[in-house]
């Protein structure tokens, strides 16, 4: 079956409307919680690096470290990963953008005036009205900032879903029922070809995890990306920056080992970081 990836402002509905077509159309529901438990598996250090950076918008010196970038690499990979597996719900996380192109995923936002968000709030939390306007606000700016960071892209662009509802203008029963509809139309999208670009997906992001998990990887540069287009031809294509010239073998072997006998192109380049040593990276 098709995919759902929900965008949404926080207390616009968005978390009701997944949970509903998870349940309707028997769809595994993916949402923070579960990334996390994911990346629980990747070591205790990976957890509490998952928890601190979910919960905490990055300082700017945070952004460039080692252990951010390992945590941005891992939860796209689990994403995809989850996505695999089709007849699945995956509440943000970027997926709108880690989806784009993909015939059989449905990119949908749920949108909310300030007021009507406010007053949710004050009912479920039971915050006064100037404490959930500054929730909304801090929330709001939190995840648009955290999708601005991570794929250069607003959060809020239309252009970026397939179907944005208001839901002060709409009740939720006729959201759902549209939302019902276009996945059906979706899966008859879901060709062996799309099938074959999101595994490509996946892959990439898989062996960009695991070079980006590895604190013996000195690489200040790094990007994975799928070769989709001109299929069957497809692969993997690895370019990076690395500051030790041994670390462009164990990168190549790294990637070989994950991505199995799947065909890889590595564009690698040294350059000597001077007077900075590694853990200025890290």
């Amino acid at each position: 079956m098709a995919i759902l990836t929900v965008s949404r402002q926080y207390k616009s509905g968005g978390k009701t409307l997944g949970q509903a077509v998870a349940k309707e159309m028997s769809y595994a529901y993916v949402d923070r919680k579960t990334i996390l438990d994911d990346m629980r598996q990747a070591g205790e250090r990976w957890e509490e690096q998952a928890k601190e950076y979910d919960e905490n918008y990055p300082t700017v010196w945070q952004r460039y470290k080692w252990a951010f970038r390992g945590f941005v690499a891992l939860n796209q990979y689990h994403f995809l990963e989850h996505a695999l597996t089709d007849n699945v719900v995956i509440m943000g996380r970027g997926g709108n953008f880690l989806l784009k192109g993909i015939p059989y995923a449905l990119r949908v936002r749920t949108t909310a005036p300030t007021e009507k968000r406010i007053e949710r709030v004050m009912e479920e939390v039971g915050a006064n009205r100037e404490h959930a306007k500054w929730l909304i606000e801090k929330a709001d700016s939190e995840m648009a900032g955290a999708v601005y960071l991570i794929y250069g892209r607003r959060w809020d662009d239309p252009a970026e879903y397939d179907m944005v509802f208001d839901t002060s203008l709409h009740p939720m029963e006729g959201i759902l029922g549209r939302v019902k509809s276009a996945l059906l139309e979706r899966d008859a999208r879901r060709t062996e070809k799309a099938k074959v670009a999101l595994q490509l997906r996946m892959l990439a992001a898989k062996v960009k995890a695991g070079i980006a998990t590895d604190p013996n990887l000195l690489i200040s540069v790094l990007d994975v990306t799928p070769k989709e287009e001109g299929l069957p031809e497809y692969g993997i294509i690895v370019k990076g920056v690395v500051h030790n010239q041994d670390d462009i073998h164990r990168i190549k072997e790294a990637a070989k080992n994950i991505a199995g006998d799947l065909p890889l192109e590595f564009e690698l380049q040294y350059r000597w970081y001077g007077r900075m040593g590694p853990h200025e990276f890290k």
